[in-house]
């Protein structure tokens, strides 16, 4: 294992399965699980937990954030935030839980735990209402998304295997 790959690093998966495409992370967070991943990333559905992410994302060197980012892009567009850039952008109250996590991460960081690098990647959403059904541009974007996250996790040193099926149980 590289130097950089040492530590943990923490995937969390965000939003709500029951707001359309605020339910992407967890859609992303689910198609991770089908990935062959080293011990030390770790994968969590972040949902809509809010402060109780905190122990989570202290214990972490990295984070990774998987979620709906409303930057008022094109629905569907491919989304990448890094460390300072992450609380403007997750302050636009695009769901409850944003709100929270931007706390979450105000407070690891005034204590001293947040992680030394977090990144955020999301897609633009087109609509956040009532369904459990992503739209057809966040649909689409799906696989960006997903090759995205393995380029990351590969930039910090770790070795992954995005077309592994993981042997079930």
């Amino acid at each position: 294992m590289s130097d950089s790959a040492k530590g943990k690093t923490l995937v969390i998966g965000c939003g709500n399965l029951l707001g359309a495409d605020d339910g992407v992370g967890l859609a992303a967070l689910e198609r991770l699980r089908h990935w062959r991943l080293p011990q030390e990333v770790q994968l969590e559905d972040g949902g809509t937990w809010g402060l109780n992410l905190l122990p989570l994302i202290e214990s972490a060197e990295r984070l990774l954030i998987l979620d709906a980012i409303d930057a008022r892009a094109a629905p569907g567009t491919l989304l990448v935030l890094e460390n300072d850039e992450i609380p403007k952008l997750f302050s636009t109250k695009l769901s409850p839980h944003q709100i929270d996590l931007r706390e979450v991460l105000a407070l690891a960081e005034l204590r001293g735990t947040v992680p030394s690098e977090t990144v955020a990647i999301g897609l633009q959403p087109e609509r956040v209402e009532m369904s459990t059904v992503l739209s057809p541009a966040v649909k689409a974007g799906l696989d960006d998304l997903e090759l995205a996250v393995a380029e990351q996790l590969a930039r910090w040193g770790h070795a992954v295997d995005p077309a592994a099926e993981v042997a079930s149980a």
